[in-house]
């Protein structure tokens, strides 16, 4: 590389970290490229892989717990297949969820959220994926009170705006995002911009996170807003790089120790 090359490069490199805080590395599912996704060793490992946050998917036992699984069933983690919703936390415990991954896995159980937050250290984040309706809000503000966090260490993100409305109404202080995929049909993205921050707005969600592939005038439009955007699932450092570039707020990814480094160096 020529000397006005590298120049320019450094040049570059130093707006965009003016610009821009790098944005948070949030471990999906825990580091669930290396262990067992929404199990306490991927969580675990996140955090010794230098991850800022992690996310998991939480669902309503039968019974009024709040376990971290992402399926509605046990089917494709475990050798029996229960519905979470229909089965009790006592049914659920008795499974196991690690072995599918590897050997060295066997024996993983289904972790509760409570067990969950354990894992977080000081100033660490979890973003909470709600897998069901709004009746799981009253659970989940009991357990978010009892783990005695600060505000900003809990994030919910949904699909369902009645969840995020719900939360909102309950817990104001604390942040929530829509979650969206989108599609391009005849030349258009579906949900189109004005309707994400149309939803935005009347489920007083504080951000969009969406599938990391929407063009950068759609997500410009949103922080021009005044709204986060957050994106996932991002395995490459380049990806992780382009999307700091356009301010994106965190970056999910499965492989948290890899997109860590990328910024570091």
């Amino acid at each position: 590389m020529s000397r006005n090359l590298k120049l320019v490069s450094s040049l570059t490199f130093l707006f965009y970290s003016l610009c821009f805080a790098d944005p948070l590395i949030v471990a999906h599912r825990g580091s669930s490229f290396e262990a067992p996704e929404n199990t306490l060793p991927a969580f675990r490992l996140a955090w010794e892989q230098g991850a800022d946050a992690i996310e998991g998917d939480f669902l309503l036992t039968k019974d009024g717990q709040i376990v971290c699984i992402h399926d509605a069933s046990t089917k494709r983690l475990a050798d029996k297949n229960l519905v979470v919703s229909k089965s009790t936390f006592e049914e659920l415990r008795a499974l196991d969820v690690g072995a599918w991954k590897h050997t060295k896995f066997k024996g993983t159980k289904i972790p509760t959220i409570s067990e969950v937050f354990a894992t977080i250290p000081k100033g660490k984040k979890i973003f909470v994926e709600v897998k069901c309706g709004p009746e799981i809000i009253p659970f989940l503000i009991k357990e978010i009170k009892k783990a005695n966090f600060e505000t900003d260490q809990v994030r919910l993100i949904c699909f369902n705006t009645k969840v995020i409305k719900a939360f909102k109404e309950k817990m104001p202080n604390y942040k929530a995002y829509w979650l969206s995929g989108f599609k391009k049909k005849s030349g258009s993205w579906k949900p189109s911009v004005d309707q994400v921050i149309t939803t935005l707005k009347s489920c007083k969600a504080d951000g969009l996170d969406s599938q990391h592939t929407i063009p950068p005038e759609f997500s410009k439009s949103v922080i021009n807003a005044g709204f986060e955007w957050h994106a996932w699932t991002i395995n490459d450092s380049k990806t992780a790089e382009n999307l700091a570039k356009r301010g994106i707020d965190s970056i999910t990814t499965d492989r948290p120790k890899l997109i860590s480094l990328g910024f570091k160096n």
